[in-house]
């Protein structure tokens, strides 16, 4: 299960993450959040324990959404050793281009 991320355990899910990191910047209101939710768990079950996934409650969590400069929902980001190596959002959040991203995380 993806682990919710907040202020205060970012530095300790992510920084401190051996395996690259896939963090889900979602909001309750977001409809193209909540139509990516069960392919993302799909993804969760498929590429456990090669990728770590976290979901961020951009509601909820502020701090962390503007540390990311998220600026809309959806928005999917990859991390590569606590570095951010690629993003989607929008429209080009689709469950294809995310599993490729995490594809190229992983090889």
């Amino acid at each position: 299960m993806a682990v919710e991320l907040t202020k205060e355990n970012y530095d300790a899910e992510v920084k401190g993450s051996a395996l690259p990191v896939v963090i889900d910047f979602w909001g309750p209101s977001c409809a193209p959040c909540a139509a990516l939710t069960p392919k993302f768990e799909e993804m969760e079950r498929r590429y456990g324990g090669k990728v770590k996934f976290c979901k961020v409650d951009a509601s909820r969590n502020k701090r962390v959404v503007v540390g990311f400069k998220v600026m809309g929902l959806p928005a999917v980001l990859f991390l590569k050793g606590g570095t951010e190596v690629a993003r989607l959002g929008g429209v080009n959040a689709t469950p294809e281009k995310i599993t490729a991203k995490i594809e190229s995380l992983i090889l």
